[in-house]
């Protein structure tokens, strides 16, 4: 399909710099395929979902990924920042630099706030369009730990380029479910979610399985592809263990909805039932590109926030409750002040149905 199917014109001061206060509080579009849409709110979840439903979140945790430093070569020194974006091993990250020009290879780095001995790395590796493999001295959790001492959020660039890293992006820019070191972007359905709704639906039998996969800064790379054919799609790293799968499936086997809270679940979701068409366990990574056209074999119901236009994520959307269908949906939610992107507003999506489905 040409790229250009999925564009729209979406006014600036609808992007959101903060989120809703509380998170809570945001709007939710319901979209049901072939009916009105619906203008309620994220506390409306507990009219909407049913007792034996299952939400499915992503509990990646988000790290302080973008670090700010010097290059030390001889006696000359440069100043050089990174966003961290895909972990290669315990010590071995890929980056976007700024300047990348400035680094050669096996280059010394010394990244830090100035608060704390600096983060010491070489460049390793270097790649097309300022991406560069960085190796630290440090690895595993010590790594970890030294990144959030050193590092700011990750703001995606729409917010970035408006606006300063705050402190309270290191909570707004967090879910509270958040568990699993390795993301660099979050996983932004789930912001809109407190301890108090999440136990509100736990009171009325809606279940809520983990999976995590690591959202990287791929997530926000343009399209460069004037064919969704010609698309090369990024790759994160997934998990769901066998005990989750068996939950989700006694879940499915009784009636009850799979609702994937964010598109990075879903992604993990249908790649681990690609091979067979059931959801079985999987740990790995995954570089799925959804589409229209792709059949779903899991997700019922898809929670998410609203997408850039002609973005891999606009796509999915509209794979998943139709093209038309989106493409009013976002009309609508532009004509009413919808917020937009990561800080934004959310809607809750329902699949149409694919033509295989009764086969």
């Amino acid at each position: 399909m040409r790229v250009t199917e999925f564009d729209f014109y979406l006014p600036e001061n609808l992007i959101a710099l903060h989120p809703a206060e509380p998170r809570d509080s945001a709007r939710l579009l319901v979209v049901r395929p072939g009916e009105p849409f619906a203008d309620q709110h994220i506390p409306d979840l507990k009219t909407l979902l049913r007792p034996g439903d299952v939400l499915v979140v992503n509990d990646t945790r988000v790290l302080p990924a973008e670090l700010k430093g010097v290059r030390l070569r001889g006696d000359v020194r440069a100043n050089v920042s990174f966003n961290l974006h895909k972990r290669v091993d315990a010590k071995t990250w890929r980056a976007f630099a700024r300047p990348a020009k400035k680094l050669h290879l096996l280059d010394r780095l010394e990244l830090g706030n100035g608060e704390a001995e600096p983060l010491v790395a070489r460049v390793a590796g270097k790649g097309e369009t300022g991406e560069v493999t960085l190796e630290f001295e440090l690895g595993g959790a010590q790594l970890d730990e030294a990144i959030k001492s050193h590092g700011a959020m990750p703001l995606p660039p729409y917010i970035g380029a408006k606006r300063p890293v705050e402190e309270r992006d290191k909570i707004d820019y967090q879910t509270v479910y958040a568990a699993e070191d390795g993301a660099v972007a979050a996983p932004t359905a789930g912001l809109h979610f407190t301890e108090k709704l999440l136990q509100e639906l736990a009171n009325m039998d809606v279940a809520m399985e983990r999976v995590t996969l690591h959202v990287g800064a791929g997530t926000f790379l343009p399209m460069k592809a004037d064919d969704t054919d010609d698309h090369v799609m990024h790759s994160e790293w997934g998990e769901i263990d066998q005990a989750t799968v068996e939950r989700i499936n006694a879940r499915r086997a009784a009636g009850g909805r799979v609702i994937a809270v964010g598109t990075t679940s879903l992604r993990l979701l249908e790649t681990a039932s690609r091979a067979t068409g059931e959801l079985k366990p999987f740990m790995g990574d995954t570089d799925i590109f959804i589409t229209p056209g792709f059949r779903f074999r899991t997700v019922d119901v898809l929670m998410t926030n609203f997408h850039l236009p002609k973005s891999t994520l606009f796509m999915l959307v509209s794979a998943f409750s139709g093209l038309d269908t989106m493409k009013a949906a976002y009309a609508h939610a532009i004509a009413n002040g919808y917020r937009f992107y990561s800080y934004g507003d959310s809607s809750l999506l329902h699949r149409v149905p694919h033509p295989e489905d009764d086969a």
